[in-house]
């Protein structure tokens, strides 16, 4: 979906202000963005996420399938950064186009100066810097401002609906919102990203606590729906709540903390929810760095060292120091569709059963996807209801649709109305602009394109939230 840009922080004699400024396609442009039909996001390569181990910290970098960079945050104030740049040159990264801030606690802008410095003086320079635009009175984040002033680094204040333009990755800013939460706490209004490729993606919540973890999931819903999530704020207690597991569904969680994290982290009712949940946990302090790849069908898992998944025996595993440069190994595969497959090497992973790309419906019903036409006639946006796709029951019995739901890749979605079944063989069209439902042809009523041109994911959840269909095309 198009949204409105937001304002670019700019900094002035030390001062943070907020100027409408323009800047890159996505954020700050005074053009409009294209829309999502004429926006294509091709699976062509690979998506690499590598969570660093910085002990009671976090920083992960985001490697995409044409070799951009994203940093979601860069370690703990107390090595300035020293392991996060030694990771980063290891893996011989040479410019960093998206450095993002989830908050400015010392804990996550750590290495932010240190980082904007090395590349802006010794490699190929930061694109920007995004950030939720709530200042924090320390010397670590005065530090990260000066860097910026220095080197003349793009800062943009981030929030809900805003966009980063990550190439052939859609990159979905689901906070913080407009106007913040919880007075401002830093930790409630942490910018919160979905990144999809194909049909995966991943969750990063900053350290979300309940306050956000509600606001998300009541604005969300299933949208939130991710292949791997990171724990919020560390494992906490306050975080990663079963609301929030359970819109998320997540087929493997992420922890960053240390092993003897003096704040207990991660916290055992976290790990419990997990439990609960049959979702496999990935610990830094056990697994060392975590690399999960995707190809846009299946996340393979690597790590540096084997250590136990099961939520409730994360801490039987052994830690791994921070700064230890040993290679990763693969542990385990994540489908898209969710099922694990642990490679002989790996600890036991849980499975959830998992979903296929065509799912069964109620009765003996199948539901195909049996045709996309995304590029209208003329113009998209001017002739919406010649954008449609077409769905089909390719089983031999009836197959009752009523309250199913029907998404993009990008997470809008279309609630299919009750008493619509499709009899076997039989299809159904649904139509991006607005008409008259009639029992072979339903109309989402969108008021811009929903299908991209050049490739998109059709996804449908039955009323119970299983994933019914998850199919992607070109």
């Amino acid at each position: 979906m198009t949204h409105s840009a937001r304002a670019v922080i700019v900094l002035c004699a030390g001062l943070v202000l907020v100027a409408g400024c323009t800047g890159p396609a996505g954020i700050g442009d005074s053009s409009p963005q294209s829309p999502p039909g004429d926006n294509a996001t091709p699976v062509e390569g690979s998506l690499e996420v590598h969570f660093i181990n910085v002990g009671q910290s976090v920083a992960t970098l985001v490697v995409g399938p044409t070799g951009e960079t994203m940093l979601i945050d860069s370690g703990h104030f107390n090595d300035d950064g020293e392991y996060v740049l030694q990771y980063l040159q290891q893996q011989n990264i040479e410019r960093i186009d998206y450095l993002v801030t989830s908050h400015n606690d010392a804990d996550h802008i750590g290495g932010n100066a240190a980082v904007i410095e090395y590349f802006e003086t010794d490699a190929d320079g930061i694109g920007a810097v995004y950030d939720p635009g709530i200042a924090a009175g320390t010397e670590t984040y005065s530090e990260y401002l000066d860097a910026i002033e220095a080197h003349e680094v793009t800062l943009y204040e981030t929030r809900e609906g805003d966009r980063i333009p990550f190439e052939n990755v859609s990159v979905q800013v689901m906070g913080p919102p407009e106007p913040y939460l919880e007075d401002e706490a830093r930790n409630e209004n942490s910018i919160v990203l979905k990144l999809t490729y194909g049909q995966t993606s991943f969750l990063f919540t900053g350290d979300a606590e309940d306050d956000q973890e509600a606001y998300l999931v009541d604005q969300y819903g299933s949208q939130l729906r991710a292949t791997v999530m990171k724990a919020g704020h560390h494992g906490s207690k306050s975080s990663t709540s079963g609301a929030l597991l359970d819109a998320a569904q997540p087929k493997a969680v992420v922890i960053s903390s240390a092993y003897d994290s003096r704040y207990g982290h991660p916290n055992e009712e976290t790990l419990q929810r997990l439990a609960e949940r049959e979702i496999p946990a990935y610990w830094t302090a056990t697994q060392g760095h975590v690399v999960l790849r995707s190809d846009g069908t299946e996340v393979t898992v690597a790590s540096q060292q084997e250590a136990p998944t099961d939520p409730t025996s994360i801490r039987d595993g052994s830690p791994v120091e921070v700064g230890t440069t040993t290679a990763v190994e693969r542990r385990a595969v994540i489908s898209g569709g969710g099922v694990v497959d642990a490679t002989s090497t790996a600890s036991p992973v849980a499975t959830d059963g998992g979903t296929t790309t065509t799912g069964q419906g109620s009765g003996s019903g199948e539901l195909a996807l049996a045709s996309v036409h995304a590029d209208a006639e003329g113009s998209d946006r001017d002739n919406l209801n010649d954008e449609y796709i077409v769905l089909e029951n390719t089983g031999d019995g009836p197959l009752d649709m009523s309250g199913w739901t029907l998404s993009d890749e990008a997470g809008a979605t279309y609630t299919i109305p009750d008493g619509t079944t499709l009899a076997a063989g039989a299809t159904i069209t649904i139509h991006t602009g607005s008409g008259t439902d009639t029992e072979t042809d339903l109309y989402w009523g969108s008021g811009s394109p929903i299908w991209n041109n050049g490739g998109d994911t059709v996804i449908v959840t039955d009323d119970d939230g299983s994933t019914v269909l998850n199919e992607a095309y070109s």
